[in-house]
């Protein structure tokens, strides 16, 4: 039979007319009809085709195989005609891939019972290239990954009315509202079916916030309700006051003479752009006053709950509307209808056995005329779930009613008054059952577990759960922000499973720095930490990876150097559970160090000197740690004994009267310490740390020893008194950021006092207090000096605060401090990989040579900010910039006054 192209139409019928519909094609075209063919769709009577041969045709940048493996067809297939849906199926799945932008079926010819199908495809473009014109570099890299436009893909038409539509949400929320985007295609002939786009943006002015205009407020004024809108702000504005008289030159900043009739009131030292708007002056740099829908809606939300804090539980926003101005701004109107003020009324319990009603009473707070606040009651009574601890979910969670339920039902209404019924089911008290750990790959099981106070067996407590929380953070192996819990309760029985889950984090560290000063010199620095150190595996091989590890042991090692004039080597071994029962630490310490006087008593740079005048030291000390039980575990007692020995070889900068000989100081140390700072130990947010210390030698004088030595130095004796405290209070947190993400206020104060047993001889040079700069050593901290850092100053040994020390170095340290330090700090990040913060201090400090000359308030301020890093690898590294009050002179200014400081390795004192 001749072949007779006939194009195949599919034809839905519409139930609710009847008519056909031809739906595979944008298209129709006659054609001539073959009445073969035509018999096959008018025959009354179904009959059964077979497929012999299929054809795909338009197909350029997809195998043919592909489109009739998609289609669904294949030779072969037998298709009932009239009747059968197969090729509507067929067409349809196309469709579905989005690879074409219009297909047909055809059948080319009819042999008995068999027909040739033919696929007539149109492809869709692929893209090649897509760029965004109009806008800065930094925005096209923000946009590229968000609008979802992948090249050498396919491209739909809803993919570019979706990217269009994300360049539009991506402008909007940055306060563009009339983003103008125009998309231009361009066929890229050198490649079969590809396509570049290119869209062209028109930003547009950024629409601010004007005005926000509050309407029907009677009880609260606007300022207080604008302060709970944390994303809404209105522009900047500089009011001018009755004491700045109207400008001679009118109201345009083009007038003659208008900038010095500014500058006379000190505005040009504010801004360059300061323009007069009557009857406000406003700065062109604006902050936060961009419109974001979001953030508005929150912000509704927060007003609204600022109302029902205030008793105004009825309060609504009842319309608002956002208006641009003439100059393109946005005006927002709210208008609010507050109600009337509610107080609470009577509060009764119900199926409170274990306390009475005055002792929850009075752990709740409220009463009776109280301002109504429904998010209050539910706080004190925590059914918010809070770590703060205080309210009667505490309360009775402390006591091991885990299975308590409590229930606040108002039982009337009446006037302004609302009364309360609370009512309780305390359960039984539950136990720990079960406990587990999961995600420690390097730390070993029992390292982590006899840090719990969640013991099976024991009654359960909320504030177990809180402090294992904080002592497992306080280890420093895992990240605080991944120690989660698992409490698995069990009814039936009264216990509750509990499985720690923990995540590793890289714990030990290395130091690698450099730092110029102190009289000898760039001077470089390399340690070693081992934070999780293993001695008992150090003869395993197959536990090497570097070093031996999981049992929570501290290894130290460190060396420092800048050739011949000073040399030092360090080692320490710390570990915290001797014997493996009690919190017992153990912990031995080795250093030995070497500073040469390279310079000739003639002037100049002497090498040889090194060896011929110099002065060594060797430190050994041991310590013993004990955890005690009252007045609570947070307490620690710590017992040292220390052996430094000084050998002096033609060496006259330390003792008076004395070049060559061995100094040999011994001493006993008691420390009484608590630490309840926590979780984080790096970014400490609550709890604080105390301690209090006494050094003692023996009186050797006093006993006949050392009596008639040449130098007293020869055993120096002294006894020497330490106090510190250091606390921690988060005091808010900015709207929408982390809950890890909150000021926290550190308030610390500091005193040291080194005194003599023998009123006839001087005090001792060992062990006294260096007060000054970033805490770094100089070259006579050899004799044990207690480093006191003071930003915004360098090293001073004068107690005159009006005494400018630049430039001075001090003959004598100090045998009194003090210092108090406030500092706001705010964490950037709280990540195992990184914790990022920045401050702002205020910190005073002094020494004294006596109790005679004394004072705790003539003290030298400073005032500054600063950033702390900590990498688990290299520790802590900080940078400070701090202005000293008491050097600030009208000649040098804030430049003469400030210090730029530089920390590494630990927060200095």
């Amino acid at each position: 039979m001749r072949s007779i192209l006939i194009r195949f139409f599919i034809i839905i019928l519409l139930l609710s007319n009847k008519s056909p519909l031809f739906a595979q094609g944008n298209d129709t075209i006659p054609v001539s009809v073959n009445p073969a063919l035509l018999d096959i769709m008018n025959s009354k009577y179904p009959k059964n085709f077979t497929i012999s041969a299929i054809n795909v045709t338009g197909s350029k940048a997809f195998d043919p195989n592909l489109i009739i493996s998609i289609s669904g067809l294949a030779v072969g297939d037998k298709i009932f005609l009239p009747g059968s849906d197969v090729f509507a199926k067929a067409i349809a799945k196309l469709w579905r891939q989005s690879l074409v932008s219009n297909v047909q079926i055809f059948i080319t010819d009819l042999n008995d019972d068999a027909i040739n199908i033919e696929i007539a495809i149109k492809e869709r473009p692929r893209l090649i290239d897509f760029q965004f014109v109009g806008i800065k570099k930094s925005e096209r890299e923000d946009l590229e990954p968000k609008v979802g436009l992948a090249k050498d893909r396919v491209l739909t038409e809803n993919m570019k009315l979706s990217a269009a539509e994300v360049i539009r949400q991506f402008y909007y929320e940055k306060g563009y509202r009339n983003v103008s985007i125009e998309t231009k295609e361009k066929i890229i002939e050198e490649l079969s079916n590809g396509v570049a786009l290119t869209f062209l943006i028109d930003k547009g002015k950024r629409v601010r916030i004007n005005s926000i205009n509050f309407s029907g407020n009677t009880e609260i004024e606007d300022a207080k309700l604008k302060k709970q809108m944390k994303g809404t702000k209105e522009m900047s504005r500089l009011t001018l006051t009755p004491d700045i008289p109207v400008s001679p030159y009118g109201d345009t900043t083009k007038g003659p003479g208008f900038k010095d009739y500014l500058k006379s009131f000190g505005f040009l030292s504010i801004s360059r752009t300061l323009k007069i708007l009557d009857p406000y002056f406003r700065l062109k740099i604006f902050s936060g006053s961009k419109f974001n829908d979001s953030k508005y809606a929150e912000d509704k939300e927060s007003v609204l709950e600022y109302y029902n804090a205030q008793g105004l539980r009825d309060a609504a926003i009842v319309a608002d509307t956002q208006m641009i101005n003439r100059k393109g701004n946005l005006d927002i109107d709210i208008k609010v209808n507050e109600g009337r003020r509610y107080y609470f009324g009577n509060i009764i319990w119900r199926g409170n056995t274990k306390y009475s009603d005055s002792v929850l009473n009075l752990i709740l707070g409220i009463k009776k005329g109280d301002v109504y606040n429904l998010e209050t009651l539910n706080k004190r009574l925590g059914t918010q779930l809070s770590m703060e601890g205080g309210d009667i979910a505490s309360l009775y969670q402390d006591d091991g009613y885990l299975f308590y339920r409590i229930d606040p039902i108002e039982t009337a209404v009446y006037n302004d008054t609302i009364d309360f019924e609370i009512r309780m089911a305390e359960g039984p008290q539950a136990s720990y059952g079960k406990i587990s750990v999961s995600g420690n790959d390097k730390t070993k099981d029992y390292v982590i577990l006899r840090e719990m106070r969640t013991i099976p067996g024991n009654r359960y407590s909320r504030s177990d759960i809180i402090r294992t929380q904080r002592e497992l953070s306080q280890l420093g192996f895992f990240n605080p922000e991944k120690i989660s819990p698992n409490i698995v309760p069990n009814p039936d029985n009264g216990t509750v499973d509990i499985n720690w889950q923990v995540e590793e984090k890289s714990s030990d560290q290395l130091e690698l720095s450099a730092g110029f000063g102190g009289g000898i010199g760039l001077t470089g620095t390399l340690g070693v930490t081992f934070n999780n150190f293993s001695f008992k595996n150090i003869t395993s091989k197959s536990s090497w990876d570097p070093l031996p590890s999981g049992d929570g042991q501290r290894l130290s090692l460190r060396a420092q150097s800048n050739g011949r004039a000073y040399r030092s080597y360090n080692f320490s071994f710390t570990e915290p559970w001797l014997g493996g029962k009690s919190r017992n630490s153990f912990s031995v310490n080795f250093y030995d160090t070497k500073f040469a006087n390279t310079f000739s008593p003639f002037g100049g740079f002497c090498s040889a000197c090194g060896d011929t005048s110099y002065l060594k030291t060797i430190g050994f000390g041991i310590s013993l740690g004990k955890q005690l039980k009252w007045p609570d575990d947070f307490f620690n007692l710590i017992y040292s004994v220390n052996f430094q020995q000084y050998k002096l070889r033609n060496y006259r900068q330390i003792f008076s009267g004395l070049s060559n000989g061995t100094s040999t100081n011994i001493s006993a140390k008691i420390t009484l310490m608590r630490n309840s700072a926590g979780p984080n130990p790096i970014f400490p947010t609550s709890g604080s740390n105390f301690l209090f210390s006494g050094q003692f030698t023996l009186p050797y004088s006093l006993l006949g020893i050392n009596k008639n030595a040449a130098n007293q130095f020869v055993l120096p004796e002294f006894h020497k008194w330490r106090f510190n405290v250091d606390w921690y209070t988060p005091i808010g947190r900015a709207r929408g950021a982390e809950k890890n993400q909150q000021f926290i206020l550190r308030a610390a104060a500091k005193f040291g006092f080194i005194g003599r047993y023998n009123p006839n001889l001087e005090i001792s040079p060992f062990e006294r207090f260096q007060v000054g700069d970033a805490g770094l050593s100089n070259t006579q901290a050899l004799l044990g000096y207690d480093i006191i850092a003071h930003r915004g100053y360098p090293i001073y040994g004068n107690s005159n605060p009006k005494i400018n020390p630049e430039g001075i170095t001090p003959s004598q340290y100090f045998t009194i401090f003090n210092k108090y330090t406030v500092e706001l700090r705010y964490p950037f990040s709280t990540s195992a990989a990184s914790t990022i913060y920045g401050l702002a201090f205020f910190e005073a400090a002094n020494g004294w040579f006596s109790f005679r000359d004394y004072n705790p308030f003539k003290l030298r301020r400073s005032v500054g900010a600063g950033v702390r890093f900590f990498l688990p690898m290299f520790g802590l590294l900080g940078f400070d910039y701090g202005i000293g009050l008491d050097r600030y002179n009208q000649t040098s200014g804030i430049r003469g006054a400030a210090k730029f400081t530089f920390m590494l390795g630990q927060e200095p004192e």
